[in-house]
């Protein structure tokens, strides 16, 4: 079936407006914290498979961090199996860690790589674990407690923070061709596992791999003022007088933190975008406009 003029005509104009951004970033780094809603509805896992491969076979290196709290919480619940939080974070035993070892890398990581391979990919999957990628820490949580001189900690299990990412390791799994899609475990010093936030990897992933750019797809539109309008092409000075005044607060604060760590570190940019929408990934990157805010260090990206 041919186009009609029209339709040829906006067909044309897409592929100019992602002919600079396709130059730009050819062979660069690109990591994508992959969650939320783009990880349960099936039309969206899908774009998302296609959108990693289209990005590879374009000569943009993407690495994949995905999470899995919806479908650990499932499991937990089946397996009547209690969930605790302490500041948003899973307190995990050690029967609990199990449970997040067998989603995370299990579950979770093997329908990522097989969507991508599907889709034309050569997706590899992994946890932190594999080859000690991800050496981890266990993390402390505390407590400013009133009746007490100094802060109490809180003992939240298996759940850790990253110490170190092995970058060769996955820079040679993307120079030779695969897509790495690396499930959010660590390993301890004492061979313990840990739970580690998707986020908090992804942006040290970003770091360590000295990425382009970081994405973290979230369920809202991106970075909001107060009457609800979603701020984009942010610098880093101006996203911490948004912290002050109480625009960014609660919950999209470790997300934004995360963010600017990232930039601060030496990525370019990263962008918080709204994984709701379809193919959202590659309109962020290739479109002047994008889904959601892009934060920098100031400098035009």
């Amino acid at each position: 079936m041919s186009l009609d003029n029209k339709t040829a005509l906006e067909f044309v104009q897409v592929l100019h407006e992602a002919l600079p951004y396709l130059q730009r970033f050819q062979g660069k780094t690109v990591v994508i914290k992959y969650g939320g809603n783009a990880m349960v509805d099936e039309q969206l896992k899908a774009d998302f498979a296609r959108d990693i491969v289209l990005l590879k076979t374009v000569g943009i290196n993407p690495v994949v961090v995905h999470g899995g709290g919806p479908q650990i919480g499932s499991l937990l619940e089946k397996l009547n199996i209690k969930s605790e939080f302490v500041d948003g974070l899973r307190v995990t035993t050690s029967e609990t860690m199990d449970v997040v070892e067998m989603v995370l890398g299990g579950l979770v990581n093997k329908e990522i790589v097989s969507l991508i391979n599907q889709a034309g990919g050569k997706a590899y999957g992994i946890t932190g674990k594999d080859a000690h990628c991800i050496k981890a820490r266990k993390l402390k949580v505390t407590r400013d407690n009133p009746g007490l001189q100094k802060s109490e900690i809180i003992d939240i299990g298996h759940v850790g923070e990253v110490e170190t990412i092995e970058r060769e390791f996955i820079e040679r799994m993307s120079q030779g061709n695969y897509i790495p899609v690396i499930a959010p475990i660590g390993v301890g010093h004492d061979g313990a596992s840990y739970n580690i936030n998707a986020d908090l990897v992804a942006g040290k992933m970003a770091e360590v791999l000295e990425a382009e750019k970081l994405i973290l797809l979230t369920n809202i539109a991106g970075l909001q003022d107060k009457d609800g309008k979603v701020l984009t092409g942010l610098s880093t000075t101006q996203v911490d007088d948004l912290i002050a005044d109480g625009t960014i607060y609660g919950g999209m604060l470790p997300k934004i933190q995360c963010a600017l760590d990232a930039v601060h570190s030496g990525v370019t940019s990263a962008h918080i975008i709204d994984g709701r929408v379809s193919h959202a990934t590659l309109l962020e990157i290739f479109s002047d406009r994008g889904v959601g805010t892009l934060i920098t260090n100031g400098l035009e990206v």
